[in-house]
């Protein structure tokens, strides 16, 4: 690995930077509007979303209403996204180093670990489901042979299964192994592939349902009191659904050619979401005049219409689907989390490969089996924890530095840094966070099961935990900040000689 670059005199820490983590160049700046967009075709498009519009109508809403509520929180959700977005194009810096401006210099490792934890998670279980497809759409003839087929108790599953898994995993890292260019082609590439095979879903439903008249007559089964008690927590369900990449879309922005490149580039997210999320609802619904029950399932259901060459394009299309939204939402972040914790020992290719061999390691085999609502109760809930980062970044970002980063800062260790705080950690920006995350934990806790029951403010806390301590975090920083007088306290005036050219 190369050594950090001297540039006017000022030579940036080596434990706090690497060729992944300086500043992005002017030339590296080739991602744009359609580049992001393509982004959230292949996040946007996969096995999760289709169930999302379906599972709200399942609860008593009506169609319209469900894909209403999803297309809601995807616009609220487009607020901090293009905010949070702003200073990764504005600098060139990724989410870690970002980070540092307001937990400090070493404090940043807290925010960018816990969304890290939340991607490997994520990183695994879409793995295996990826695994699944290609098992699943197998010729029975390989299925059925015992000594594949048979779950080993010493893994867990069967080898064949295992197989299919590890080829997925592997399939992956062809990807994730060329860096961030890699994933811009894989998304930009991938995205008109991905809206033509919907499309041809959606085609084959209406023609064999002889229109969507099923779904279209589903009404709503909820009074006005009962479609608003279930309204707010579906909505923060449905904002934590994304939550954890609004985070860090730094990471993806900071090779945006300019400002209107990253913005317009996120506004293609509610539609997407709407547009598939209507595609979900529409082809389950039609499933049932179809075959003559719901398949909701959408590896099912391509295993049902059967033939070769649907079986091919099963295969195909849903791989895609999950390697595009896994590589994205659940690679990146934990690369550059480990990259940021030891720029000497971690580049993002290693990073990203030990994301990809802590997705094994977690076993989503067994966590899937043995309890799959206890693993996306915690991982959602999880995710909506983080919303008291978000509200302290932007908070900090836009409130406190007035939108004005001193790069060279963000790069070094000295105690006379403007983010050196006490000792490298931001107490403020510490106290904020865990003031955030303790009221949401009683509603947690009985949504995990763990307690039998909690007072009711605790229950609405957690309902909307992502809006609750996102706002109280960021207000709560924002007041301590304002309280202490914080000076800012840059090595040298003048220009930066890390930033890159103004966008």
């Amino acid at each position: 690995m190369s050594n950090p670059k001297v540039v006017d005199g000022f030579e940036p820490d080596p434990s706090l930077t690497n060729e992944d983590l300086q500043p992005t160049t002017q030339s590296q700046r080739t991602f744009s509007w359609w580049e992001l967009s393509s982004l959230w075709v292949g996040l946007v498009v996969g096995v999760p979303t289709y169930y999302l519009a379906g599972s709200l109508v399942d609860l008593g809403m009506a169609w319209w209403q469900g894909i209403a509520t999803v297309v809601t929180a995807n616009v609220v959700l487009l607020v901090p996204l293009i905010l949070t977005g702003h200073p990764g194009t504005k600098y060139g810096i990724s989410f870690p180093v970002l980070a540092r401006s307001c937990f400090g210099i070493h404090g940043a490792h807290i925010p960018t670990l816990l969304r890290a934890l939340v991607g490997c998670g994520w990183y695994g279980i879409e793995t295996w489901i990826g695994g699944e497809a290609i098992f699943i759409l197998l010729p029975n003839a390989i299925k059925q042979h015992s000594s594949l087929s048979n779950s080993l108790p010493w893994l867990g599953t069967s080898i064949l299964e295992f197989s299919c898994f590890i080829v997925f995993w592997l399939a992956q890292l062809v990807f994730v192994w060329r860096g961030m260019e890699g994933i811009k082609e894989l998304e930009k590439y991938s995205a008109p592939i991905l809206i033509l095979l919907t499309s041809a879903l959606l085609i084959w439903a209406y023609v064999k349902a002889n229109g969507l008249t099923h779904m279209l007559s589903m009404s709503s089964k909820l009074s006005s009191q009962q479609f608003w008690a279930l309204f707010f927590p579906s909505l923060t369900a449905n904002i934590s659904f994304w939550a954890t990449l609004a985070l860090n879309i730094p990471d993806f922005t900071r090779f945006a050619k300019s400002q209107p490149d990253q913005i317009i580039g996120h506004l293609g997210l509610p539609i997407f979401m709407g547009a598939f999320t209507f595609v979900g609802l529409a082809v389950t619904s039609s499933t049932s005049v179809i075959f003559g029950r719901v398949i909701s399932n959408p590896i099912q259901l391509l295993e049902q219409i059967g033939g070769p060459t649907t079986m091919i394009l099963a295969i195909f299309g849903i791989s895609l689907a999950t390697i595009t939204t896994n590589i994205a939402a659940n690679v990146v972040a934990p690369a550059n989390a480990l990259t940021n914790l030891s720029p000497s020992n971690f580049t993002f290719r290693k990073g990203a490969l030990l994301t990809a061999l802590l997705g094994i390691a977690f076993q989503p085999w067994r966590l899937l089996k043995s309890s799959e609502s206890f693993v996306y109760t915690w991982l959602v809930g999880y995710s909506a924890l983080l919303g008291p980062i978000g509200g302290i970044v932007l908070a900090d970002y836009y409130l406190i530095q007035g939108m004005e980063l001193s790069v060279k800062d963000l790069y070094t260790s000295s105690p006379n840094g403007a983010y050196y705080y006490s000792g490298g950690y931001n107490l403020a920006a510490m106290a904020a966070l865990v003031a955030g995350i303790l009221p949401v934990i009683p509603g947690l806790l009985q949504k995990l099961g763990m307690v039998s029951s909690v007072p009711n403010t605790f229950v609405g806390i957690y309902n909307n935990a992502w809006f609750f301590s996102f706002f109280v975090s960021g207000f709560l920083y924002w007041a301590i900040s304002r309280y202490k007088g914080r000076q800012h306290k840059s090595l040298s005036s003048g220009s930066d000689p890390l930033l890159p050219a103004a966008n």
